[in-house]
């Protein structure tokens, strides 16, 4: 009795794509990784946001005021897996930005590239600023490519004719991107109103299509009614920066300017061109759609530029295919090279070598302050909130001056005798001070703050007999808010953020009680 044994065939142009995907993700990753450990060495800390998604992860909850339940877990990991290493604390961002290249990769080769158009494609999310800030701190903005493009690439497969359960992988990826971050949201509108407007459509009209919006919905479920039970923290917050103009409010074509300085000013040749062949093409206009629906809603809402970020890689791999198109009949794509396009990619890097500086804190302050001098590279135009810059732009300044606090306050908080410390408490004016004591700090009481998040977890029991306080306010101010006030330090470091150049009080008998003030002090901003 004879059997035979039916074997699949292997898939070469996949096999081929899936190896050089993960090298260059090999090469992200490494770059980030050695990127951190040299950024501990000169004398970078710890991100401001970084410590805040730290403390969140150490109370972990369904939503948060500013940010989404994924961040928190992240940081939770991190911690877990790596310790307090400053690069440990960024390996799971890192991870994220290799899997946007490979994801990048693999998007080239779903729609049709060959290893021209993905080494192209990859190469320039590789050395695009904006990817080479973000995936070089803990964020929730590092992750978000990565459920965005890979949510996208379970719909190119379903396009080119994959298995209808692949809408079980895009519920999966989509919903998992609600909880990392609220703008995914957006970016599934546009992608829905895409579908619809083009033949694409064809692809929700199938049971695993209302499957997979349904596992989404699930998966995202826990944060909507977290949501609901804080009385929509999180639209509140979106509603104060709005009135109160928090953010920078750009123009349309401010807007735009700002997305070709992001991605690398000479890559717009290459994602330019991608955005033009797909709204140009008859099997994939729906994703050129997409962007344009996307950017337009991000415009008009005066988001900050950065939101639309996480797009750019399929557009990089539809404009590496259309290079590859173009130039078709020279020796490079004839002979299936890795970089086919030598001229334009030799600029690239070049390019790519002059803004790494402003990317990435590689340079010690006062050698990057004479670089920016010497190039006219930076400017205050740069920023995303209205805010007063010091010597260093907000990225790069949010990094120092925390070590410093936290001496200061523990120092003022040994002073104190076993009665006062019993019942002291520690206010912070934002969720940075407060988060640099709440990480970096060695028996403390835990800080609070009226900020964000902080506002929800109160003020731990403290009434305000005894208090340690950071702020902008002068000694007299403070006098007429407590009984006693005594200056006890001051945060001062020099390439600091100017909003923390304050000073740090010991303070009692304050004339009202904190725990009774607490509801009226909610800022979330």
């Amino acid at each position: 009795m004879s059997t035979t044994t039916a074997v699949r065939p292997v898939d070469v142009g996949m096999r081929d794509a899936l190896r050089l995907a993960a090298a260059f993700a090999a090469v992200k990753f490494a770059l980030h990784v050695a990127s951190n450990l040299w950024q501990a060495h000169i004398g970078y800390g710890y991100f401001r946001d970084e410590m805040y998604y730290i403390v969140c992860g150490q109370r972990l909850a369904w939503g948060y005021v500013d940010h989404g339940p994924g961040v928190a877990v992240q940081a939770r990991l991190a911690l877990a897996v790596f310790g307090r290493s400053l690069a440990g604390i960024r390996m799971l961002s890192a991870a994220a930005g290799a899997g946007m290249v490979f994801l990048t990769g693999m998007l080239a080769w779903a729609l049709g590239g060959r290893r021209p158009a993905q080494g192209l494609a990859m190469l320039g999310v590789l050395i695009s600023p904006q990817y080479l800030g973000t995936d070089g701190y803990l964020s929730m903005n590092s992750v978000e490519p990565v459920f965005w493009m890979g949510s996208l690439l379970a719909l190119i497969l379903l396009a080119r004719g994959g298995r209808a359960r692949l809408w079980i992988w895009f519920g999966v990826l989509a919903g998992l991107g609600l909880l990392n971050k609220p703008s995914m949201t957006f970016f599934l509108a546009a992608l829905l109103l895409a579908i619809l407007v083009t033949p694409a459509r064809r692809l929700l009209w199938n049971k695993w299509a209302l499957l997979g919006v349904a596992l989404m919905v699930l998966i995202a479920l826990p944060n909507l009614l977290w949501q609901v039970h804080n009385h929509w923290p999180t639209l509140e917050f979106l509603h104060n920066g709005e009135v109160r103009n928090k953010n920078v409010k750009l123009g349309p074509a401010a807007f735009l300017l700002a997305q070709v300085k992001q991605m690398n000013p000479l890559t717009v040749l290459l994602w330019g061109a991608g955005l033009v062949s797909l709204v140009r093409s008859g099997n994939w206009r729906w994703i050129g759609w997409m962007y344009c629906f996307f950017l337009t809603v991000m415009m008009a809402l005066h988001a900050k530029d950065y939101y639309v970020a996480p797009v750019y890689p399929v557009l990089f791999a539809a404009g590496g295919i259309a290079w590859e198109r173009r130039f078709a009949a020279s020796p490079g794509v004839v002979r299936d090279r890795l970089f086919a396009f030598p001229a334009m990619q030799t600029a690239m890097l070049l390019t790519a070598l002059l803004l790494l500086p402003l990317s990435m804190p590689l340079l010690p302050p006062a050698q990057w302050l004479a670089y920016t001098k010497a190039t006219h590279l930076y400017g205050q135009n740069g920023n995303t909130e209205n805010l007063e810059n010091g010597p260093l732009p907000q990225f790069f300044a949010d990094r120092f001056g925390w070590q410093e606090e936290v001496d200061q306050v523990e120092r003022a908080y040994a002073g104190l005798s076993a009665e006062d410390k019993a019942k002291v408490g520690i206010l912070c004016s934002n969720y940075g001070e407060a988060s640099a004591l709440n990480f970096l700090g060695h028996g403390l009481p835990f800080a609070s703050s009226v900020a964000n998040n902080y506002w929800i977890w109160g003020p731990q029991g403290a009434t305000g007999e005894v208090m340690i306080l950071i702020n902008g306010y002068s000694l007299d101010e403070m006098r007429e808010m407590y009984g006693t006030v005594e200056i006890v330090g001051r945060m001062d470091a020099p390439y600091s953020m100017p909003y923390e150049h304050v000073n740090i009080y010991l303070a009692r008998g304050r004339k009202a009680n904190l725990l009774q003030d607490w509801p009226e002090m909610k800022n979330y901003i």
